[in-house]
């Protein structure tokens, strides 16, 4: 796979939650962080991703935001 993105983060789906139209997917990293994805349903589906599988997540620093528990 070549990309621009030079953020990849290794991990394991802890849990996938379906909605309507997107997806949340919770994604363990190694060093005890946790990753959500906001994907499509249709996503999940033709991706094969399940709880237990192994993911690359690849962030665009663009495409980060940050929020505050405030």
């Amino acid at each position: 796979m070549n990309i621009s993105a030079r953020n990849t983060f290794e991990g394991q789906v802890v849990a996938i939650r379906l909605g309507t139209i997107n997806a949340e997917v919770e994604v363990a990293l190694a060093g005890g962080q946790t990753l959500v994805a906001i994907v499509t349903a249709d996503s999940v589906s033709r991706l094969g991703l399940k709880v237990g599988g192994t993911v690359t997540s690849v962030i665009k620093a663009s495409d980060v935001l940050l929020a505050t528990s405030a």
